[in-house]
């Protein structure tokens, strides 16, 4: 049976992949294969508290790879890499207005993490999507500052 599409016009112009993550136990050993492949970091690696991650990111095209180590025993990495081990952990999309686009999507059924966007890598605002609503796939939202739709 083919899942509900929603009508085309319902679907945001620019949407588009921001990033996907990647948890690993440890930053150095989780790059290898990325540098590997020629990637480039963008920029130093970054801590974000509010997730209780370390962030570093590689330039592949204009999406980026973020590997995610936890910084504490209790943060939501921590607890995925004990249950299911290092690998994907979430795909994010850009968006151009976050509060806007949790409204629409709230409107369509769509279940949060959070009730409220919370600070994200590099100045950015994100709010995750419940992997139940998402396939079984967390996904995230991104608004980037200043030039939200863009990189």
């Amino acid at each position: 049976m083919d899942a509900p599409h929603p009508p085309h016009s319902l679907i945001p112009a620019d949407l588009t992949l921001d990033h996907v993550a990647i948890a690993t136990p440890d930053l150095d050993e989780g790059s290898l294969p990325y540098l590997a492949l020629g990637l480039v970091p963008e920029g130093p690696d970054e801590e974000v508290g509010s997730q209780g991650v370390r962030v570093r990111a590689f330039v592949a095209g204009h999406t980026l790879i973020e590997l995610l180590a936890p910084t504490r025993e209790d943060s939501p990495i921590a607890a995925f890499l004990a249950r299911r081990g290092p690998g994907l952990h979430h795909t994010a999309y850009r968006v151009a207005d976050l509060d806007a686009e949790m409204q629409r999507l709230r409107g369509l059924g769509a279940r949060f993490l959070q009730d409220a966007p919370t600070p994200g890598r590099a100045g950015t605002r994100v709010a995750f999507l419940h992997p139940k609503w998402g396939a079984g796939t967390l996904i995230e939202l991104v608004e980037h500052p200043l030039h939200p739709a863009s990189r």
